[in-house]
C-alpha cells in the first residue's frame, strides 16, 4: 500500500565538517600564514629548492655546452625535453577545470580545492614553458620567432614552426589562469590585510587587495567578472592541449599521425591533473590539518573524475591499436607492435598498468575513501602519464622507416637533472604559496557552510 509519500535519497555529506563558524574558518585558513612555518614545511621547501638548484645547474651547463649534452641522435630528435613539456602542460589542466568548468556547473564541492588547483596550474605552466625554450638550442635567439618589424625580411622560418602554436596557446592559457587565480584571491587578501600586525604585511596585502571593501556592490561586480573569466577559461581547457597534440598529429610519422590525439590528450591531461591535485591536497590536508575542509567527499569526487578520464585514456590506447591494424599500413602496424613488444615494451606496459589497470581500484568505495591508498594511486597516475608521453614520443621515433637509421635512446644525467629541476621549481613555488597565501578560498568556503544536498520528503 502506498502511503502517498514520495521517498528521496538521503542527504549527501556536508561539504565542511566540524560545525565551523565563519570566524573559525578565517582563523584556520589564516593560521599557516600568520604563524611560524613548521619543520615539515622547512624540510619540504629545502628539498624542493635543492632540486631546483640542480635543475638550474643542468640547464646552465646545457645552454653553455649545447644540445649535445642530451642523449638525442639523428633518429630520436625529441625525447625527455618534449616529454616533460607535454607532461607539465597536462598537469596544469585540472586547475582550470576545477575552477572554471565546475564553477559554471555550480559544483559546490570545488570550493575547498579550487585555490590550490589554480596555483598548481600556474606553476605547472611555468615548468612547461622552460622546455621549448631550452630545446631551441640557442635560447638567446628566441626573439627571432616574434612578429615584430626587423631587418631579416621574409626569413622567418621559425615563425612557421608548430611549436610556436604552443607559445601562443600556452601564453594565453597562463595569462587567463593567472588573472583568474589572482581575482579569486582578492577577497582573502583583504581579510589578511585587515588582520595584519606589521606595516609591511598590511601594505603588501592592501596593495594587492585592490581596495576591497566587502560591500554588496563590490561583491556583485566581483562575481560578474569571475563568471566572465570562468567562461573565457573554459574553452582553453579543451583548446590548449588540443593544440599541443597537433605538434604530433599534423606530422606524417607513424604513431603520431592520428586524429584521436586531440580528445585523447585532453582526457589524459585532466586525468594527470587530477592525480597531481590529489597528491597535493592529501598532503596539505594532513600537514595543515584541513581535514574539516578537504573531506572524504572531496577525495571521492576527484577519484570519480579520475575513473572517468582514465577509462577514456584506456579506450584511446585500444583505439590506437585498432586503427593501426585496420589501416593495413605496415609501418603503422610495426610502430604499435614495437611499442608493446620492442625495446621499450617495459615503458609501454608501465604506462598501461599505471593509467588503465590501477585506477580501476577506485571503483571500490572503501579504496577511494581511504586517503592513504588514494595518495599512492595518485602518485601512480602521475608516473603513468609521464610514461605515456615518453612512449608516444620515443617509441614512435627510435625505429624509423629504414632499419639502417634505427637508434636507441638513453637519457643523460643532464636530462634527468633537468626533469628533477622542473619538479623542484614546481614544489618550491607551491611551498612558497602555502606559506604566504591562503590555500583555501575563505570567501567561497563560507558560502557553503552547513550546505548539504538534502531533499526533504514531499507529501502528495
Amino acid at each position: 500500500m502506498s502511503t502517498g509519500a514520495r521517498t528521496y535519497p538521503p542527504a549527501h555529506e556536508p561539504l565542511i565538517t566540524g560545525d565551523k563558524t565563519l570566524k573559525q574558518i578565517t582563523e584556520d585558513v589564516c593560521a599557516p600564514i600568520e604563524r611560524r612555518p613548521t619543520w615539515l614545511w622547512w624540510v619540504g621547501f629545502l628539498a624542493s629548492f635543492c632540486a631546483l638548484l640542480l635543475g638550474i645547474a643542468a640547464v646552465s651547463y646545457q645552454v653553455a655546452t649545447g644540445i649535445g649534452t642530451w642523449g638525442l641522435n639523428r633518429t630520436v630528435g625529441w625525447a625527455f625535453d618534449i616529454t616533460n613539456f607535454v607532461f607539465w602542460i597536462g598537469i596544469g589542466h585540472a586547475g582550470t577545470l576545477i575552477s572554471a568548468i565546475l564553477f559554471l556547473f555550480r559544483q559546490k564541492w570545488r570550493t575547498s580545492i579550487n585555490r590550490s588547483a589554480e596555483a598548481m596550474t600556474i606553476f605547472a605552466v611555468m615548468c612547461a614553458g622552460v622546455f621549448p625554450l631550452i630545446h631551441m638550442g640557442r635560447p638567446w635567439l628566441a626573439y627571432w620567432v616574434l612578429p615584430y618589424p626587423n631587418y631579416r625580411g621574409p626569413l622567418w622560418v621559425n615563425f612557421r614552426s608548430p611549436l610556436l602554436w604552443d607559445v601562443f596557446a600556452i601564453s594565453t592559457y597562463f595569462t587567463i589562469s593567472a588573472v583568474f587565480w589572482f581575482l579569486g584571491l582578492v577577497p582573502d587578501l583583504a581579510t589578511l590585510r585587515d588582520r595584519a600586525t606589521t606595516k609591511i604585511r598590511k601594505f603588501l596585502f592592501g596593495l594587492f587587495s585592490l581596495g576591497w571593501d566587502g560591500s554588496n556592490r563590490t561583491w556583485m561586480r566581483y562575481e560578474m567578472v569571475y563568471l566572465l573569466l570562468a567562461g573565457l577559461a573554459t574553452p582553453l581547457v579543451l583548446s590548449v592541449h588540443t593544440i599541443v597534440s597537433f605538434d604530433f598529429a599534423t606530422s606524417v610519422i607513424p604513431g603520431w599521425h592520428t586524429t584521436i590525439f586531440p580528445p585523447y590528450f585532453v582526457a589524459g591531461a585532466i586525468f594527470s591533473g587530477f592525480g597531481m591535485v590529489l597528491t597535493l591536497m592529501l598532503v596539505t590536508r594532513k600537514v595543515l590539518r584541513f581535514e574539516d575542509y578537504i573531506t572524504i567527499g572531496h577525495i571521492e569526487a576527484m577519484c570519480k573524475i579520475i575513473i572517468a578520464t582514465g577509462s577514456i585514456v584506456g579506450l584511446a590506447y585500444g583505439t590506437e591499436f585498432f586503427m593501426a591494424w585496420y589501416s593495413a599500413n605496415e609501418y603503422e602496424r610495426f610502430v604499435f607492435f614495437n611499442r608493446a613488444l620492442g625495446p621499450f615494451a617495459w615503458a609501454y606496459w608501465t604506462m598501461v598498468l599505471c593509467n588503465v589497470i590501477t585506477p580501476q581500484l577506485l571503483w571500490f568505495k572503501k579504496i577511494r575513501s581511504n586517503p592513504g591508498i588514494v595518495f599512492v594511486l595518485s602518485l601512480v597516475v602521475n608516473v603513468g602519464m609521464w610514461f605515456e608521453r615518453f612512449v608516444i614520443i620515443v617509441t614512435s621515433l627510435h625505429r624509423d622507416y629504414l632499419p639502417s637509421s634505427w637508434a636507441d635512446y638513453t637519457p643523460t644525467l643532464v636530462e634527468v637533472s633537468t626533469l628533477v629541476g622542473s619538479f623542484g621549481l614546481f614544489f618550491t613555488c607551491f611551498f612558497l604559496f602555502a606559506r604566504f597565501l591562503p590555500m583555501i578560498a575563505m570567501g567561497e568556503v563560507k558560502g557553503v557552510v552547513g550546505y548539504t544536498e538534502r531533499r526533504t520528503n514531499v507529501h502528495e
